[in-house]
């Protein structure tokens, strides 16, 4: 029997780097397996703030990829100020940090580009797709957000194929997610992004979410939702988790983008205290970045009695990233710190996971990244003030790697590998 087909339209694709363009490869990857042909469309000239040639490994040679030109306005953001460079990412200058080019940078995304500034790319795709659905006989499509505006394209779409089945898939929050207040946004401008949003979910056949809280909440704003989180690739993990030599500092390792708004004051300020008290952890500690850390944060951070344990590697490949993580003692993970964040499950913790290391994290109370670390009995979830708590877990993990009993640990994983996560989504579909 042929496969069915599926249309994939996503901003993010190889060479793009970061987490946002694992998900839809890994489907993609696996998907053949369950009898479905996917089909990727994606921009020809996009403007990625991250590049990654590494996962260009992943992509199925025999994998259908279309490909149309797309106009953004960020290079003309960037002549007015270089660090709307972090707009792409979602990334922020926040409080005293912002200066008056930021504001204003800030203030003409949230209200000029709406969704987002990838807009322009929405009517030409919908033109040149609805030609395309109709000769290669495709009735399904996903489309992927954020970018939001991608879903502004199945709007379209569903309008003119009524039963053509749409998947939103929202790998973050659209009017939920932490930056939204950030985005200095007029009550016109509020009032469209949350119109919008409420039409995909009411005109979606699907919306994925990729944590629980976020899957219930969209169900509560009347979207027909399912949970299928991220997860890890068992080919990804095979050479870190063989990787059990201990390292000959104890190093905490941050894998990923660190900016203002996710910030672990309390952490760097119970690391400062541990190194200054106790002189054992004081000749053993390394404190390592992996990808791109706000300029801000390192700034203080180097500042700080810290200054001689960073180990501050830059943006690695994908694969580096892993290797890394193996080679770590702890490995942390950061949240927004308001309740309203509580859904987001950042995409690391299950390659975290898979490497078998001990997690901290940070975030609200009850976050769903809480629930993953006890169920998987894989590390410990913090409040953002939870000052003391945080140094005694600490110098507890630091005790045992000392004495050689800080142990792998990897329960109840399995259900969070890519292949598994493919079958729920072939299950939903």
């Amino acid at each position: 029997m042929e496969d069915k087909k599926i249309l994939i339209i996503t901003y993010y694709w190889p060479p793009a780097g970061g987490p946002g363009v694992q998900r839809w490869l890994k489907f993609a990857k696996y998907l053949p397996e369950f009898g479905w042909k996917p089909i990727i469309y994606t921009p020809e000239n996009p403007s990625y703030p991250l590049l990654d040639e590494s996962l260009m490994k992943d992509v199925p040679d025999d994998l259908e990829i279309v490909r149309t030109k797309i106009w953004e306005p960020y290079q003309l953001a960037e002549k007015l100020n270089k660090s709307n460079k972090k707009f792409k990412a979602g990334q922020f200058d926040v409080g005293n940090n912002q200066s008056w080019k930021s504001k204003l940078s800030i203030w003409v995304r949230g209200n000029f580009f709406i969704p987002d500034a990838r807009v322009f790319w929405v009517n030409p795709s919908t033109q040149f797709l609805e030609q395309y659905l109709k000769i290669n006989n495709i009735e399904t499509i996903v489309t992927s957000g954020p970018p939001h505006s991608m879903h502004l394209i199945g709007i379209n779409l569903k309008k003119k194929f009524p039963n053509l089945k749409w998947i939103a898939d929202f790998r973050d929050p659209w009017t939920e997610i932490s930056y939204y207040k950030h985005l200095k946004l007029t009550n016109r401008s509020d009032k469209k992004h949350r119109q919008l949003e409420s039409e995909v979910f009411k005109n979606a056949d699907i919306t994925l979410a990729t944590s629980y809280t976020d899957a219930e909440n969209f169900r509560k704003n009347g979207a027909n939702a399912f949970c299928i989180t991220n997860g890890f690739d068992e080919t990804d993990a095979s050479t870190s988790l063989s990787m059990t030599q201990k390292a000959s500092k104890f190093t905490l390792s941050y894998i990923g983008v660190l900016e203002q708004l996710r910030n672990p004051e309390s952490l760097w300020k119970a690391l400062e205290n541990l190194v200054k008290t106790n002189s054992d952890f004081e000749e053993n500690f390394n404190l390592k970045f992996v990808g791109r850390i706000d300029d801000k944060i390192l700034e203080v951070i180097e500042k700080s009695s810290l200054k001689n344990h960073i180990q501050n590697l830059g943006y690695v490949s994908h694969d580096k990233a892993v290797d890394e993580m193996a080679k770590s003692s702890l490995l942390l993970i950061t949240n927004f710190p308001n309740d309203s964040s509580k859904g987001i499950i950042p995409g690391k913790i299950f390659e975290y996971l898979a490497t078998g290391k001990q997690i901290i994290s940070f975030g609200p109370n009850e976050a769903d990244v809480s629930k993953i670390l006890d169920k998987t009995k894989a590390g410990k979830h913090f409040g953002y003030n939870d000052s003391k708590q945080i140094e005694d877990f600490i110098l507890e993990k630091f005790e045992l790697w000392k004495n050689g009993n800080l142990l792998e640990n990897t329960q109840n994983i399995e259900q969070f590998s890519r292949k598994n996560l493919t079958k729920q989504l072939v299950q939903i579909l």
